[in-house]
């Protein structure tokens, strides 16, 4: 477990940092060096871009020497979740962590895939998404004169004491980091706040029409393809709130009767275990 790799958003430096810790933690583990490693794979977010693809290459050669290249793949997050919920089989992973991506293949192959173009413009019911909604929902019921235990939650986890500081704090470039404030958003909701409930029903919402984009392009139409497209979910979101994952499931069986939405939550690592081996 380390900080963030994303290069996109944090810059090659960090998201060396972070590999490093990750190789060095898992040898540690495993009790070998880094040059006894054999073969890698890595699942990132961004990693579908080739420009991004061979930068987190370049880091894993400086980090493992010797290693020939053929041995490293680097893959994207959602491909790694995949073949951990589905091996080559068909299936659509929606995950909904710090982002989110809704993924799917096909029994003869094609793939789809609906989010995940980034955090300003995307990412929809991922914890930045629900960190940035609570702030705005907070804000729009203090002009309302309505009471929201969001408000509270949010200040103390960001440890500030007034508005101003977290007005401030929320428009600042570069922006905040929004998905802590998700745990703010499960206590409220937990506690019987309405509109914190209501953001959570919204994500899940959402992330269940990314998904039904996905199945649709993969089964356009056809209830017996519909019904050999398993979903399965993976993330930090799906795994902290029961709600989300409640309101995911209702909304697609609702689109798609008897479609197979799979309770257990996906590992990814798994699935980059898996393509590792067959390197």
């Amino acid at each position: 477990m380390t900080g963030g790799s994303n290069i996109v958003r944090l810059g090659e430096q960090q998201a060396r940092e972070a590999l490093h810790t990750a190789i060095r933690q898992a040898c540690i583990t495993a009790k070998i060096s880094p040059s006894q490693i054999r073969a890698v794979c890595i699942g990132a977010a961004g990693a579908g871009r080739p420009e991004t693809a061979a930068k987190i290459r370049g880091i894993l050669e400086e980090l493992i020497p010797g290693i020939p290249r053929e041995k490293i793949e680097v893959a994207g997050d959602a491909v790694i979740a995949l073949e951990a919920a589905f091996g080559a089989g068909s299936g659509v992973i929606a995950i909904a962590g710090t982002g989110s991506i809704v993924y799917g293949r096909d029994a003869t192959g094609n793939v789809a895939r609906a989010g995940g173009w980034g955090f300003a413009i995307s990412d929809e019911g991922s914890g930045h998404w629900i960190g940035r909604r609570a702030i705005a929902l907070a804000m729009t019921a203090r002009d309302e004169g309505l009471e929201t235990a969001l408000t509270d939650g949010i200040l103390q986890a960001w440890k500030f004491n007034t508005i101003d500081e977290l007005v401030q704090r929320a428009n600042a470039t570069p922006p905040p980091d929004f998905p802590p404030l998700f745990r703010a958003v499960l206590h409220a909701a937990e506690e019987g706040d309405a509109i914190a409930g209501e953001l959570l029903v919204d994500a899940g919402t959402r992330l269940a029409a990314l998904a039904a984009i996905v199945v649709r392009r993969l089964a356009p139409a056809a209830p017996l393809t519909i019904a050999a497209l398993p979903i399965a979910m993976t993330g930090s979101v799906f795994r902290q709130s029961h709600q989300v994952r409640q309101i995911f499931y209702d909304t697609l069986q609702k689109n798609f009767p008897g479609i197979d939405v799979r309770p257990d939550l996906v590992d990814p690592v798994e699935g980059a275990l898996a393509r590792a081996k067959r390197l």
